[in-house]
């Protein structure tokens, strides 16, 4: 896509401090970190999001994503490592090209994860069954 931010880094119109490359992979640093180290790994071709994503794309972007994940976590001396990819706008998603953030952890780093809700009773069987219902 021609006016995609990611797509122009991709292409070496906007700089990018790139860590990972390969023939369908990029992995570069976000100009906004939650903290050092916090990398982003996207498709080189244009998807706005995980659903669009052809399979084996998806195969080979998992497998960046890992490789990434333990070169941050030496890198930076973590703790750990948060994977976050948001779908959409309402989700949090702010570039539209499917991309996953790589975010080293630290002790203490105040990072939470989401607040959690319950099912009412009946509710969870309920949620499969329509879960089940719209697998493609």
């Amino acid at each position: 896509m021609k006016d995609c931010i990611f797509c122009k880094v991709v292409r070496g119109e906007i700089p990018s401090a790139r860590v990972y490359e390969d023939e369908n992979i990029i992995a570069f640093l976000d100009i906004a970190p939650v903290h050092k180290g916090h990398t982003l790994v996207i498709a080189k071709e244009h998807y706005e999001t995980i659903m669009e994503l052809p399979d084996r794309l998806l195969q080979e972007l998992a497998v960046a994503v890992k490789r990434v994940s333990r070169a941050v976590m030496r890198a930076t001396n973590a703790g750990g490592i948060s994977l976050s990819l948001a779908n959409h706008g309402i989700a949090g998603q702010t570039v539209p090209h499917a991309h996953f953030h790589v975010m080293p952890r630290f002790e203490g780093d105040g990072l939470r994860h989401w607040p959690q809700g319950k099912y009412a009773e009946g509710e969870m069987k309920e949620y499969s069954e329509k879960i089940k219902a719209s697998m493609e």
